[in-house]
């Protein structure tokens, strides 16, 4: 039953990572890292592809090797980020909702900014 409700999940993340790369403010990493996670209990077949997938393998096998996130990532991810407040800042009426919001996009932009990038000789 754990089994099951892994793959599920698996599943269900992948599919929030790839819907995140199309929709800005969801995030793609941590979904696709959830999603590998959840794989690695559920689906040995699932887990080998999401590694051995062209792109996606990529960010899982650097983030796991090195705690590293490309320069394209952190660009997207920054741009991602403004762009959604941005929306947000013309759709919501509410200051502080929009302050708090700033203060976490920062706070994640931040985070991923002070992230290294792949080492190139791995």
């Amino acid at each position: 039953m754990a089994r099951l409700v892994a793959l599920i999940l698996a599943y269900f993340f992948l599919v929030l990572a790839i819907v995140g790369i199309i929709i800005p403010g969801l995030p793609t990493v941590p979904f696709l890292l959830l999603a590998a996670w959840f794989a690695a209990r559920g689906s040995e077949r699932l887990h080998s592809w999401l590694y051995a997938h062209p792109h996606l393998g990529k960010l899982l096998i650097d983030w796991e090797q090195q705690g590293a996130i490309s320069r394209t990532s952190k660009v997207i991810a920054v741009l991602m980020l403004i762009t959604s407040w941005i929306v947000m800042y013309h759709r919501l009426d509410n200051v502080w909702a929009l302050a708090g919001i700033a203060v976490l996009f920062v706070a994640i932009a931040t985070y991923l900014v002070s992230r290294p990038e792949p080492n190139k000789d791995r």
